[in-house]
């Protein structure tokens, strides 16, 4: 789904309202992305099944590794407050093209369902949308532990 057109919004997408602030609030965490090694500000921003919004920006380190992607400081803000449950995560970079969360940020956000939206944004603004089981097919999650 492209962003900006008049198609009716599905039941379990968030109302326009808060879809625009959540766009709003990656671009936002964007600016405050401390990545003087790679120069490639990344923001996210978490809408939980509350409502309530928390963004993240990636944070580099000069040992490469212990870096942290925008994705990851979000869902951990959450869960920090007590949230588990999501409906929606917007990402934002400067890149041209649209930016989609790595790997390993994907297998973290499974841990708390598949069934929630990613938009993945352009520089320009323009999104589209990606449900979570689409971005990490055939994943392993926690349900995956109990069938042992």
């Amino acid at each position: 789904m492209e962003g900006g057109g008049q198609q009716p919004r599905p039941p379990d997408q968030p109302p326009r309202e808060h879809l625009q602030l959540l766009l709003h609030r990656s671009r936002e965490a964007k600016n405050c992305a401390y990545c003087p090694y790679s120069r490639f500000p990344v923001g996210a921003a978490l809408l939980t099944a509350g409502g309530e919004i928390f963004s993240g920006c990636n944070v580099e380190n000069a040992c490469y590794n212990l870096g942290v992607c925008a994705e990851r400081t979000a869902i951990q803000k959450a869960i920090s407050e007590g949230h588990t449950s999501f409906r929606a995560m917007a990402i934002a970079s400067d890149m041209g093209d649209f930016i989609t969360p790595c790997g390993a940020c994907r297998q973290v956000m499974r841990e708390f369902g598949t069934d929630w939206d990613i938009y993945l944004t352009k520089a320009d603004g323009t999104y589209i949308v990606k449900r979570l089981e689409e971005l990490l097919p055939f994943s392993f999650g926690p349900e995956d532990l109990k069938k042992m």
